[in-house]
């Protein structure tokens, strides 16, 4: 297992993919990084939520880009699929090069993946909930094995290894974050992750039932839920001006439709199309201010949840304002919030 507990609450930035050009993307992590922010996560889309403006830079050489780039952030997925378009050797031996690169400043967090980036490349049908979580577990177990032994023959319903090897690996294994929407994922999450990911925005319950399948699938094998993170993608759109902290989620608007409305839409010019007929809902997906307290408030119910990984993901076309707005104003009382 690699780096995980014991560090306090971290405080990221959410690289999206899906709204930026490579090169603006890692501009703009830097940009975070020099302002204070400890972790960045970048998504991992073949197509993106929009097909006007929209962009998916590929986030394998994209890491490796910046790693070079910054010098203290943790960089990670927020999040990729090895189950369907990659498969799990490949990543495992991308991110074992990842690691070397940026030596614990990495993290692979997964998940079961969307229509939209799997189907255009595999060109099959999209599996069932069931099914991709079950090639998920399958997966992990592999780019763990292959992260610990030297020759690996692997046999799996889904995958398999004849004699592979994965040459250059880092001395502290990169940890695996597991994303969980429901709560079989989230018992997957505690059975085999070194930490968990969600999205904000939904009723506190919710989190609550998460956190406690986290535990209990850490419990039912054997392990220590207290050293799993957990890692919270929290939707905030902060802005001193009100009225363009709203504006700027409606680029965002696919975030409000229903997992079921969005589920199996391969097309991006469709999601735009849902999304455009849901674009005065964009903002019920966000915390929506112009006030830092309020903010600090509406982020602390994620600290109080238990949440110690906090990525925010900002919506607005101009990222450097909000950075720079953010570090300014909200930043330092959230620390103080958050014990730091």
């Amino acid at each position: 297992m690699g780096y995980v507990g014991g560090m306090g609450v971290r405080i990221g930035y959410k690289a999206s993919a899906e709204q930026f050009d490579p090169r603006t993307l890692l501009e703009l992590t830097r940009h975070a990084e020099r302002v204070g922010m400890e972790l960045v996560a970048t998504s991992d889309h073949f197509q993106p939520w929009r097909h006007s403006g929209g962009h998916s830079p590929a986030a394998l050489p994209w890491l490796g880009a910046a790693t070079q780039a910054t010098e203290t952030a943790v960089l990670g997925t927020s999040v990729l699929t090895p189950t369907l378009r990659y498969e799990p050797a490949v990543i495992a031996q991308a991110f074992a090069t990842l690691g070397l690169l940026a030596p614990g400043r990495i993290f692979l967090g997964v998940g079961t993946g969307e229509a939209m980036n799997e189907t255009p490349v595999t060109g099959g049908a999209f599996p069932g909930r069931k099914e991709r979580r079950l090639r998920m577990a399958e997966a992990i177990e592999l780019i763990r094995r292959l992260w610990r032994e030297e020759r690996v023959d692997f046999e799996g319903e889904y995958y398999k290894t004849s004699q592979a090897t994965i040459y250059d690996r880092p001395e502290t294994e990169v940890p695996i974050f597991v994303a969980a929407s429901g709560p079989l994922a989230a018992k997957l999450a505690g059975r085999v992750g070194d930490g968990f990911i969600c999205t904000s925005g939904k009723k506190p319950e919710l989190y609550e039932e998460l956190l406690a399948k986290v535990v209990e699938g850490a419990e039912q094998a054997g392990r220590d839920a207290s050293g799993l993170r957990h890692m919270i993608e929290i939707k905030v759109s902060y802005d001193r001006d009100q009225t363009l902290a709203y504006d700027n989620c409606h680029f965002w608007s696919a975030l409000a439709l229903t997992p079921e409305q969005k589920e199996g839409v391969e097309d991006p010019i469709e999601m735009e199309r849902l999304a455009d007929e849901n674009a005065d809902q964009a903002h019920t997906r966000f915390i929506v201010s112009n006030d830092p307290a309020e903010v600090v408030e509406q982020i602390g119910v994620y600290l109080d949840l238990g949440f110690d990984d906090l990525l925010l993901h900002a919506p607005g076309h101009d990222q450097a304002r909000f950075l720079d707005q953010f570090s300014a104003d909200v930043l330092p009382l959230l620390r103080e919030r958050a014990g730091q």
